[in-house]
């Protein structure tokens, strides 16, 4: 039977959420949540046979030093349709598509050492670390106060490393609508509340903060993001010859 790889349609949805928990496991509050803020038919790609979708990835916008970028994101083939290639044919194809429109470069951050090898035959290489930090709050409190994704998304731009990828406007709603987001004098945060402490998505500025941002926001124990460190986390694929590499990629919506 024919594969056709498109853009998809409104009746594709339930197809598309049915795959993605499939390889995800993700909730269905978690896909409520994408479907309703990150996602678009326009920034979405997938391999459908009979009216069934095969497999799918989705990008958001991200920019660097003002150039669009793409962050790949939920990557999956269905399992009664792998060992085909579908991934591979959906990568390159949504390759022409992004070149199509003038994206500079795509980025991803693979799941496992695996996937990067994969995504390594396929033009990407490794362009970003993270740092990690576990601690126990302590100190005293700081001044840091919950905002919107557009107050937060700019103080964050002023924080963000050389070579940082800025958020677009759908990477920044379905962020806020899944994580907590802080700004301080200087310092930026997405957060969530897990069972084992605070999980920081992200910490933009000074990290000695963190004990204290434990301590303000009433959790014993955290483990925050940030930049650089010895985590390889982000790859990058160029689309142009002027591309800049990103040099870090903090949320990766994992």
């Amino acid at each position: 039977t024919a594969m056709i790889i498109d853009f998809p349609r409104e009746e594709h949805i339930p197809s598309l959420k049915a795959l993605w928990k499939e390889a995800f496991g993700d909730t269905d509050a978690y896909l409520d949540l994408f479907f309703g803020t990150g996602y678009s038919p326009t920034r979405c790609r997938c391999v459908t046979e009979e009216g069934h979708v095969a497999a799918a990835l989705y990008w958001l916008d991200l920019f660097c030093d003002g150039q669009k970028m793409a962050y790949i994101y939920a990557v999956a083939t269905g399992k009664a349709y792998r060992g085909r290639g579908l991934c591979r044919m959906l990568m390159e194809d949504t390759r022409n598509v992004l070149c199509g429109r003038g994206y500079y470069g795509a980025v991803l951050s693979p799941g496992d050492a695996g996937l990067a090898r994969m995504y390594g035959t396929m033009g990407y290489s490794h362009c970003a670390n993270i740092g990690q930090i576990r601690c126990q709050a302590g100190g005293k409190s700081v001044a840091i106060q919950r905002v919107s994704a557009e107050v937060y998304n700019a103080q964050r731009n002023l924080l963000l490393p050389e070579g940082g990828l800025e958020l677009g406007k759908a990477a920044a709603g379905f962020l806020a609508a899944q994580a907590e987001l802080y700004v301080g004098e200087n310092c930026t945060l997405a957060a969530l509340r897990t069972e084992q402490g605070l999980f920081g998505i992200e910490l933009l500025g000074d990290p000695k903060l963190a004990p204290d941002i434990l301590k303000t926001l009433d959790c014993e124990t955290g483990v925050f993001r940030i930049p650089f460190g010895d985590h390889p986390f982000a790859m990058f694929c160029p689309l142009k010859k002027k591309a800049k590499t990103p040099r870090y990629l903090g949320i990766a919506f994992d």
